[in-house]
């Protein structure tokens, strides 16, 4: 018999032989032309056939859904069709041996005390009765009866049922792995492609049915998006849905621009130069702090490019937004005055017991160390975890100068820079002319 065209569907089909006819239920593989039979009725009344068990061990294989799930699964289909069918109860139970993969149909009893106690014969025994099926039964316990059912009729009914089981539960399989592999790249960019935009949120077609949400709140100020754009993204979360998974993406996390700078820099993607920290105002302002882990490697050369053309290209994927990158030290003195920079900083004194850096820079570069609304001091707290406190060089001259300061407030840090290990920098940042 030819087996039907068509993939990833489970179909049923006659086979008429001298003295018999055979009922074969096929199983069609996702990938190929292959058809295999799931199981082979005889109207003679022999057992089900082996390949039923092969078939269903195969597509545990290839779609990762466990056997024991999928027999469980048909058990329940053929019972809801053997009651329709055969107007059965709701007692009916059906059994597949997974060794032989015969199909065995049983009428369940909950066993009761007595008589008096039986309120629905077609549900209940009594305990003498149950004894004499199965011996030790107690009240309160089921005993099961072997219905008067051939094998061939089951087939029959397994064939009309069995289709729409399996594409149902090879449709969750196939959910179940994309979810796994999506899962295995929280963290990463990936690209998608704009399909719709409101209020709140740009949702995005990553590929095989599965969309990204960027809502307000992760996109970068000032962006704009358009349907059929090409978007890269940082995937935050992978959530399960009942249409499948759907990512959470950001475009203002501090690992998007760890992510891109893996991307367009090759020294930090190969390790030989590492990000020790980042201090982000998405959309605004960046500075990262690099560390060179192989000798002759300039790590802030490397990731700046030639001529800027590294850093050019992802500023250019943040809409604009400034990158400062800045050589990490051990010595926090010196790399207090390294994040500080564009600004020239002539000395920085280190308070330990109170984690305060007193940075002196000359008064034409105070306002350039302490930056516009005190965000470059700012970042540069959070990228060190040091409360910076600056002074010109002539205010540190004059007896007694005092200058304006820029208070902790939860623009000055709350966020946290991400260092080399993962954890937040200090909370503020302490600018002091």
């Amino acid at each position: 018999m030819a087996s039907p065209e068509g993939a990833g569907i489970l179909v049923s089909g006659l086979a008429t032989g001298a003295d018999q006819t055979d009922t074969a239920v096929y199983l069609r593989t996702w990938v190929g032309l292959r058809a295999h039979v799931l199981f082979f009725v005889r109207q003679g009344g022999a057992s089900v056939n082996r390949d039923f068990i092969g078939a269903l061990l195969q597509l545990n294989a290839e779609k990762g859904v466990p056997q024991d799930i999928l027999l469980q699964t048909l058990e329940q289909a053929i019972e809801s069709a053997y009651r329709r069918n055969a107007e059965a109860p709701e007692n009916v139970v059906v059994k597949i041996d997974p060794e032989t993969g015969e199909i065995s149909v049983y009428r369940e009893y909950e066993v009761v005390a007595g008589d008096t106690e039986v309120t629905d014969p077609e549900l209940q025994k009594t305990v003498s009765e149950a004894i004499e099926i199965e011996p030790g039964v107690g009240v309160g316990g089921r005993v099961r009866i072997p219905e008067n059912v051939t094998q061939a009729q089951l087939g029959r009914i397994a064939a009309q049922t069995a289709g729409q089981v399996y594409r149902q539960r090879l449709r969750e399989a196939e959910r179940d792995v994309v979810y796994h592999q999506y899962v295995s790249r929280e963290g990463e960019i990936l690209t998608g492609v704009v399909t719709r935009t409101t209020e709140s949120a740009v949702v995005l077609d990553m590929g095989r049915g599965v969309e990204a949400v960027l809502s307000v709140s992760e996109q970068l100020p000032g962006e704009h998006y358009r349907i059929g754009q090409h978007l890269k993204v940082f995937v935050l979360e992978v959530r399960r849905t009942t249409r499948g998974p759907v990512l959470v993406a950001s475009r203002t996390h501090r690992g998007f621009l760890r992510r891109l700078m893996e991307m367009e820099i090759p020294e930090i993607y190969n390790g030989s130069v590492v990000i020790r920290g980042i201090a982000r105002e998405a959309g605004s302002r960046s500075k990262v702090a690099v560390e060179s882990r192989q000798p002759g490697v300039d790590a802030k050369g490397a990731a700046v490019g030639q001529r800027g053309t590294r850093i050019q290209a992802i500023v250019a994927e943040l809409n604009g937004e400034k990158v400062d990158v800045v050589l990490w030290n051990e010595d926090p003195s010196q790399f207090v005055a390294e994040a500080l920079s564009p600004a020239e900083v002539i000395e920085v004194r280190i308070d330990e017991e109170h984690r305060i850096a007193n940075v002196i820079v000359p008064e034409r570069q105070l306002s350039l160390a302490i930056g516009r609304e005190g965000q470059n001091a700012r970042l540069a707290a959070k990228l060190t975890g040091w409360r910076i406190d600056i002074r010109s060089d002539a205010g540190v001259a004059a007896a007694g100068a005092g200058g304006a300061r820029v208070a902790p407030s939860s623009t000055d840090g709350t966020e946290g820079a991400e260092g080399a290990n993962g954890t937040e920098g200090h909370e503020g940042a302490e600018a002091t002319a």
